[in-house]
């Protein structure tokens, strides 16, 4: 089976340490490390730390572009990148290391034209590579539409592609007027598809309920943090819990269950044993420091360590 990812606001992520972060005083940092980040593009990287191939599509601008492709092929990733006129943008994530916190400086992007937004979409009806899953995952830079998500599985409609969206705000909202394979949110953003404040386990429930049942959706997994996730289709919902494990940084675990989920369904795990194992590297994500993401032994580890408690 073919995986694509979808990244329409990639970025390089820049990490680095400091020791205490303070107001109105020169800050020198040190050891920066340069990562390829974006939603989609996190997850193809995490694809290929559990040794499962894909392609990751995104747009491509100035420099920054330029030594995110080389970060890519250093990593040994196939990927088509759309060239546009902007800058691809960066992100600064801030390593204190007196009080273990981390602080993240997220940048908006480059203006993307509609001809360059259109021109990732055609990617996914590519007649050399037709996924069977396509994720669509991150914000949307400026320029492009909040409902690009609902285009996207307008695309795939008519195809036997599978189109997992993991977004937020109003762009998630519009991507539930199209037909979707899964969702992936987070309590936050259940919270705003439902328009209320959900309070317990209950609610949560009953809010999945509620958009399987209004919306074209097949399969909704809501990530709980260390409490695991909750997963619903039309005839069942059932919680998986996450095991304990030592936090290093929470950055990119989100991204790493969406790909340990499909290393699930690709390699035909049984749709629990799917999400379990999507689990298990959310889980082996936050064991790494930064924004590095899971690794396949750590995965693999847990993975089994959950297939006990069952």
């Amino acid at each position: 089976m073919k995986i694509a990812t979808l990244t329409i606001n990639p970025v390089i992520d820049i990490n680095v340490q400091i020791r205490q972060v303070v107001p109105e005083r020169k800050l020198l940092c040190h050891s920066p490390v340069h990562q390829p980040g974006g939603g989609g593009i996190n997850v193809t990287r995490a694809l290929g730390k559990l040794d499962q191939p894909s392609r990751a599509i995104f747009p491509s601008g100035g420099g920054i572009g330029q030594q995110l492709e080389q970060l890519l092929e250093k990593e040994r990733i196939e990927y088509r990148a759309v060239d546009i006129r902007g800058e691809t943008r960066q992100n600064l994530i801030v390593n204190e290391e007196s009080s273990g916190q981390q602080y993240r400086f997220g940048m908006p992007g480059p203006d993307v034209t509609e001809t360059e937004w259109q021109q990732c979409l055609n990617q996914i009806e590519n007649k050399d590579f037709v996924p069977d899953y396509l994720i669509a995952s991150g914000s949307l830079p400026p320029g492009v539409p909040d409902d690009f998500y609902k285009k996207v599985a307008a695309r795939a409609a008519g195809t036997n592609i599978k189109v997992i969206v993991d977004t937020k705000g109003t762009p998630l909202k519009k991507a539930l007027e199209g037909n979707l394979y899964l969702l992936k949110p987070n309590m936050r953003e259940l919270s705003v598809l439902t328009g209320s404040d959900i309070k317990n386990e209950a609610g949560q429930e009953s809010a999945v309920k509620s958009i399987l049942r209004n919306h074209s959706v097949e399969i909704i997994v809501v990530s709980l943090g260390a409490a695991g996730v909750l997963m619903a289709t039309k005839d069942f919902t059932e919680r998986l819990r996450a095991p304990g494990v030592p936090v290093k940084s929470r950055v990119g675990a989100g991204d790493s269950m969406v790909a340990g989920i499909v290393y699930g369904l690709v390699n035909d795990m049984p749709l629990k044993q799917a999400i379990l194992y999507g689990v298990a590297a959310g889980t082996a994500a936050v064991m790494t420091a930064a924004t590095d993401l899971c690794t396949k032994s750590d995965t693999e580890r847990l993975y089994r360590s959950l297939l006990k408690e069952e």
